[in-house]
């Protein structure tokens, strides 16, 4: 019997393809409303549609290296350039300037990054701001903010039982993001877990800052 790790592979290989088969229909999308637009230069639909499929095509980019298993490493520059639609479609901010210069994550690291980023998109339904900064010896600490900014609910546990991560990617489309990221962080042996904010006693709040441990990159 095949096992999780498998089961992750293979939907890293499906993501992989869906992402390779709807490039080619956005491209070729993109390269009709870009006539349109030269034809007729006022047209406020054409507009609207251009710049649509400008933003799905953006996301598709994004999702395919958060998603898909043949990504490659991330720098700061690059980090802010497949997160630029973020900020632009969701009123989020995302703030690098706690990095160290220079910093530079692998393959793996990237991918969680990438995929702890979409979930921050997640969690501040009402725009705010995602902070990455260092957190010594390779760790990362992300922080979200914002008028209604929450982790989902069951996240903290899903980083921690690997089973209950699995049992919520496929009880709840709407769980999807947070266990995803969970499970891989577990597969590539990284580890995050949420820090209790000082002076709050024994309830935690809604977004707590999480700690990534992903080792020198």
């Amino acid at each position: 019997m095949r096992g999780k790790s498998d089961s992750l592979r293979l939907a890293e290989l499906v993501c992989a393809r869906l992402c390779h088969d709807l490039a080619g229909p956005i491209g070729a999308l993109l390269g009709t409303l870009e006539i349109v637009r030269e034809q007729q230069p006022d047209s406020e639909e054409a507009a609207f549609a251009e710049e649509t499929a400008l933003e799905a095509a953006e996301r598709l980019k994004l999702l395919r290296a958060a998603w898909s298993q043949d990504g490659d490493g991330l720098d700061i520059p690059v980090l802010l350039a497949v997160t630029a639609h973020l900020a632009a479609s969701r009123k989020i901010q995302v703030d690098v300037a706690g990095l160290e210069p220079g910093t530079a994550f692998p393959p793996a690291a990237a991918r969680l990054i990438l995929n702890l980023l979409l979930l921050a998109a997640q969690s501040v339904p009402g725009g705010g701001d995602i902070a990455l900064s260092a957190a010594g010896r390779g760790n990362v600490l992300l922080t979200i903010s914002g008028p209604r900014a929450a982790w989902p609910a069951g996240f903290a546990e899903w980083i921690v039982d690997e089973t209950a991560a699995w049992e919520a990617a496929i009880s709840d489309v709407r769980n999807f993001q947070a266990a995803l990221t969970a499970l891989l962080a577990r597969d590539h042996g990284f580890r995050m877990s949420m820090l209790m904010p000082v002076g709050t006693g024994n309830e935690m709040e809604a977004s707590p800052p999480l700690l990534v441990q992903i080792g020198a990159g």
